[in-house]
C-alpha cells in the first residue's frame, strides 16, 4: 500500500464518522500535553527532584469545536502558572493529518512507531511508543467498559450476524460479528452487546448468550432472531424456556429458494404475506394448511419447506397486537449491521480480531447512545422500534 493509499484509507474513516477517533484523540492529546508538562517541570508525576521548577495542579476541562465534532480535553494546570502546553494548540492545527493516522492505527493496528512519529511532528513533542500504546489502550478499556456493563431486564430479545473478513495466522478468513439488542420493559431499546470470533457457530453463540444473562440480564419474554447455524441448540441451551420468533422478512427470502418458476414468485410472497399478516395464529395456521396443499404437486421442494419451517415465524401472534410489527423481524438490528457494513467496507480485510472488535464495538456504542434519546413504550397504544 503507498503512503498515498495509506492517507486515503485513513481519511475515508475519518471523514465516514469512525466514532471512536474523537475519543482517541482526546486520549492521545491528553496523554501528549501530560508529557509536556512533566518536562516543563522537570519532575515525573509523584516523583521528587532536586530540578523540579514547580508542581502540578490537576486539570482543567476545555471544550473545543474540532472537524470531529466538539472534544473535551483534559489541560494540565502548575500551581505556580505560567504553563499552557503548546501541544494542544499545535495538534489542533493539524487535526485533519492528525486525525486520519489514529484512525488507521485504531481500525488496522499499525505500528506504533508510527503514530509516535507524526504525533512529534504535529504536536512538537517527543513521545514514547509506550504512551502511544497506553492512549489506545485507554480507548480499548472505554469499549471493553462498554460490553460488559450491567444489563437489567429485558422485555424482548434480538440477535443476529454477519461475517467480515480477518487475516489470521497468513490466512484471510471469515469472523462471525454477533449482535444483540432488547428492548426494556420501559420501552427502551438499546444495543446490549457485541462478539467477534472465529471460533465454532455454537461455541460463539452459546458464549455470547450466556455472557448477556451472566451481565444480568433476565425477564426475556422472547427471542427475534434468523436460524444463524449454532444458534438454535446454543439458544436452547441458555435461554431454553424463552420463545422463539424466527425472523419473518428472512423466512419470506428463504421460501425463494425453493420456488421453481420465476412465474410463481409473486404468488408464493402473497400466500406467505397473508400468513404473516392473519388477525391469529389459528387463521394464519389455517393459510399455512391451504398453501402446503396448494403447492404439494407443483413445487414438492417448497410444499415440505413451508411445512417444515412457516409455522416458526408465528411465535408473534402469542403476544399483544401492537408490538407484532416490531417483534416479527430482526430489522432494527438489520439497520445495525447496514452501518457497520457501511464502514468496515473501507477496511476490507480485518489485520485481526481485535481490530474488528475494536470498530464493531464503538460503532454500537454510539448507536446505543443514539437510542436513548427516544424511548419506545411497550405498554402504549404503539410499538414501533
Amino acid at each position: 500500500m503507498t503512503h498515498q493509499n495509506d492517507y486515503t484509507f485513513a481519511s475515508d474513516l475519518a471523514e465516514k464518522g469512525l466514532e471512536a477517533v474523537p475519543e482517541l484523540l482526546r486520549v492521545l492529546i491528553n496523554n501528549v500535553m501530560q508529557v509536556e508538562r512533566s518536562k516543563y517541570l522537570q519532575a515525573g508525576e509523584y516523583e521528587r527532584t532536586e530540578d523540579r521548577k514547580g508542581h502540578a495542579n490537576g486539570y482543567k476541562s476545555k471544550t473545543v469545536r474540532t472537524r470531529m465534532g466538539e472534544i473535551t480535553f483534559a489541560v494540565p494546570q502548575v500551581r505556580e502558572g505560567g504553563f499552557y502546553p503548546a501541544a494542544l494548540e499545535k495538534g489542533l492545527r493539524s487535526e485533519r493529518a492528525l486525525v486520519t493516522t489514529l484512525a488507521e492505527m485504531y481500525v488496522q493496528g499499525v505500528s506504533t512507531r508510527k503514530v509516535k512519529t507524526i504525533t512529534e511532528e504535529l504536536c512538537g513533542i517527543e513521545v514514547s511508543a509506550m504512551q502511544v500504546s497506553r492512549a489506545a489502550a485507554q480507548l480499548d478499556e472505554v469499549l471493553q467498559q462498554w460490553r460488559e456493563r450491567p444489563l437489567g431486564e429485558i422485555m424482548y430479545l434480538y440477535v443476529d450476524a454477519r461475517y467480515e473478513k480477518v487475516r489470521e495466522a497468513g490466512q484471510v478468513r471469515d469472523a462471525a460479528v454477533l449482535v444483540a439488542s432488547g428492548i426494556t420493559p420501559a420501552g427502551e431499546r438499546q444495543v446490549l452487546g457485541v462478539s467477534v470470533s472465529l471460533s465454532e457457530h455454537e461455541t460463539h453463540w452459546k458464549a455470547f448468550l450466556q455472557g448477556l444473562k451472566d451481565r444480568g440480564m433476565q425477564g426475556v419474554q422472547l427471542v427475534v432472531s434468523d436460524d444463524h447455524a449454532g444458534l438454535g441448540a446454543a439458544r436452547r441451551a441458555v435461554l431454553g424456556s424463552v420463545p422463539w420468533q424466527r425472523c419473518q422478512f428472512h423466512l419470506q427470502q428463504n421460501a425463494g429458494a425453493y420456488v421453481p418458476k420465476q412465474a410463481m414468485r409473486m404468488e408464493v410472497a402473497a400466500d406467505i404475506r397473508a400468513m404473516f399478516n392473519a388477525p391469529d395464529r389459528k387463521t394464519a395456521e389455517e393459510f399455512l394448511q391451504a398453501a402446503i396443499q396448494k403447492y404439494a404437486v407443483s413445487a414438492p421442494r417448497l410444499s415440505a419447506w413451508l411445512e417444515d419451517n412457516l409455522a416458526e415465524g408465528f411465535t408473534v401472534f402469542d403476544f399483544p397486537l401492537v408490538h407484532r410489527r416490531t417483534i416479527r423481524t430482526t430489522n432494527s438490528l438489520e439497520r445495525i449491521n447496514k452501518e457497520i457494513r457501511r464502514r468496515t467496507r473501507v477496511v476490507g480485510v480485518f489485520p485481526n480480531e481485535a481490530s474488528c472488535l475494536r470498530l464493531v464495538s464503538a460503532l454500537s456504542m454510539k448507536t446505543s447512545e443514539k437510542w436513548q434519546i427516544g424511548k419506545y413504550h411497550c405498554s402504549g397504544k404503539s410499538f414501533d422500534c
